[in-house]
């Protein structure tokens, strides 16, 4: 079976998560399909795409599977990973992609929903970034997509406490576009606004998206950053604390870190 579900109505595709055993996770089959699904919107020219779960989630993606988290000594999320890929998909996706997010979204789901052009959800929607519960390194591009998305100060507090924040808090963070309080009305509401979006020209929204994402990650940084940062991601990935709290996770106990 599928781990996402596809259907164009009308010029608008529609891809709907469908890993509910899993809590919709991250997995690189689920990603997979995923970035197969984009190519499929790509080639029928799709105006819109909208990202969803299924109608009545509670769980709008519990992140990476960490099952699938490699052993300490590899870089848990390199260029070429499924994760990486299904980011990037969604950032060079010609058209708009729209977030529509009921529910709660974990760790790298975050991320995910924070590449999307808009995001629009409901009451039950929150918003959590966890690498830190479970002592992995987040890549530098993650980093700047929360940056860019919730300003430097929530970055901070949503990566340091590992909380999540609530569909009030994005709202008022910016990081939710539309916050539809009746959450019967959520779909109606989604696909009005896909709409009106439609119709204007594909290409001129097309070429402002890229202009949009190239000025977004404009910032400069040297070779030697570059290098510092990764060695700083090292000295996680090579740890005790990434091997222990990948344990505890699987194990369902509390973490022990090192001091």
């Amino acid at each position: 079976m599928n781990k996402v579900q596809t259907v164009i109505e009308n010029q608008i595709g529609i891809l709907t998560l469908n890993n509910e055993e899993k809590r919709n996770a991250l997995s690189s089959e689920l990603l997979l399909d995923f970035i197969e699904a984009f190519k499929e919107f790509k080639e029928a020219k799709v105006r819109v795409v909208i990202l969803r779960a299924k109608k009545g989630s509670k769980v709008w993606s519990a992140g990476f599977d960490i099952d699938e988290l490699p052993e300490p000594g590899r870089d848990p999320l390199s260029y070429n990973d499924p994760l990486e890929l299904a980011l990037r998909t969604v950032q060079q996706f010609p058209a708009p992609v729209i977030a529509m997010i009921e529910g709660s979204v974990w760790g790298g789901a975050c991320d995910l929903a924070f590449c999307c052009d808009m995001l629009i959800g409901t009451y039950t929607a929150s918003f959590a970034i966890t690498p830190a519960k479970i002592g992995v390194p987040y890549n530098p591009s993650g980093i700047l997509h929360f940056i860019n998305m919730a300003g430097i100060h929530l970055a901070k507090e949503m990566f340091f406490t590992a909380l999540p924040i609530n569909a009030q808090q994005a709202k008022h963070h910016g990081i939710l576009n539309h916050l539809v309080p009746d959450i019967e009305k959520l779909e109606e509401f989604t696909f009005f606004v896909a709409e009106q979006i439609k119709q204007n020209s594909p290409l001129s929204i097309s070429v402002i998206k890229e202009q949009l994402r190239i000025l977004g990650s404009a910032a400069p940084m040297s070779a030697e950053t570059f290098e510092r940062i990764q060695g700083l991601r090292r000295i996680v990935y090579d740890s005790h604390d990434y091997k222990e709290g990948i344990g505890a996770f699987r194990e369902k106990r509390k973490p022990k870190f090192n001091d």
